[in-house]
Order: structure tokens, then C-alpha cells, then sequence
């Protein structure tokens, strides 16, 4: 019979125990590498989003992206049909016939917000009054508010509860807070 004494001193469990790490660390760090990258050129862009001919749902997390990219690029996306969700808010400069529908949008981490949102045309829109949480489908057209803007024409609205998540974000990699300059 054969027997085998295995003797472990301290140096010799500190290099098994330093390869083990340096191993496990590699591979996760290949790991989220890989998925950095594989994932990178399957993300699609607001104008991917809006290009869709039936009507296109804007979500609470991408509806700057897409407000930002639609009065940007007026022209690419008049005729598009959307739906999204936002309350009314008016302006003294507004006609009777026409009021947005705004979100918040969260500008500092103590909750600071300015609004924003799209100017809508509606033949009732005076049935609606200032804060009323509404579900809009319209289609965008390009009209004058003190310049170009995207005016939506709704076709179809309803009242609705105020959301969860009524807040929303700035635009991706774009938005450049003012309030610690004024």
C-alpha cells in the first residue's frame, strides 16, 4: 500500500490561494467585457424607435430622448403617429384649442424639476383643465411657436391616474444643469 503525505505550509497555500483569486477576477472581468461589447451594437436610437409606421408608444424612461430628437429633427418625424402619457399644462400665450402635455423632469438629486413636454392641438382641449393626468395618441406636424416646433394633433385622448413614475430623466449624455451657474 501506498500512502502520500501532503504537506501544506503557509507560502504554498498563499500562492494556491492568490492563483484562485486572479483566476475568478479574469473571468469576471472577460465576462462583463464581453457583455459591454456584444451588447453595444444591439441598442437602438430614438430615431430607430420613431421610424416605426404604426403608432409609437414613448415610454417614462426614453420620453426626453425622444422629445429632444423629434424638435431637433421636426422635419424627419412629421406624420408619425404617437402615444405617450403626460398631464396639462398651459401657458398665457396658448390658444383655446392648444396646451401641452408635460412631464417633470428631474434636474438635481434634491428633486428640483423644470417642465417639459409637447405643444398639442385638440378642438375640446378646454374640456381638460391645468394637471389632469391624460393618455394621448396624435400625430406629429410641424407648426410656429415662437419658431419651428413639433405641434401633436391628437386623434384619440382619455383621462387617466397619475403614474408611479411621473418624473422624468434628461436626455442621454446631453443635458448640462444651469442651476450652478445662475
Amino acid at each position: 500500500m501506498f500512502v502520500y503525505n501532503v504537506k501544506i505550509n503557509g507560502k504554498n497555500l498563499f500562492k494556491i490561494f492568490f492563483i484562485v483569486t486572479t483566476i475568478i477576477v479574469l473571468t469576471l472581468f472577460g465576462f462583463g467585457t464581453y457583455k459591454i461589447f456584444s451588447t453595444a451594437h444591439s441598442n437602438f436610437t430614438v430615431s430607430d424607435i420613431l421610424k416605426n409606421p404604426d403608432v409609437v408608444d414613448i415610454p417614462t424612461i426614453n420620453y426626453t430622448n425622444v422629445l429632444k430628437e423629434v424638435h431637433e429633427n421636426i422635419d424627419s418625424y412629421v406624420g408619425t403617429k404617437i402615444h405617450f402619457t403626460g398631464y396639462v399644462y398651459r401657458v398665457i400665450d396658448l390658444s383655446d384649442n392648444e396646451f401641452i402635455i408635460a412631464r417633470d423632469m428631474l434636474i438635481s438629486s434634491d428633486y428640483q424639476s423644470v417642465v417639459v413636454g409637447f405643444l398639442c392641438k385638440y378642438d375640446h382641449a378646454k374640456d381638460f383643465i391645468d394637471n389632469t393626468w391624460i393618455e394621448v395618441t396624435g400625430e406629429i406636424t410641424k407648426g410656429n411657436y415662437h419658431g419651428d416646433m413639433p405641434i401633436i394633433n391628437i386623434t384619440d385622448v382619455k383621462t387617466v391616474q397619475k403614474p408611479t413614475d411621473d418624473y422624468v430623466y434628461p436626455p442621454d449624455n446631453s443635458y448640462i444643469p444651469t442651476s450652478s451657474l445662475i
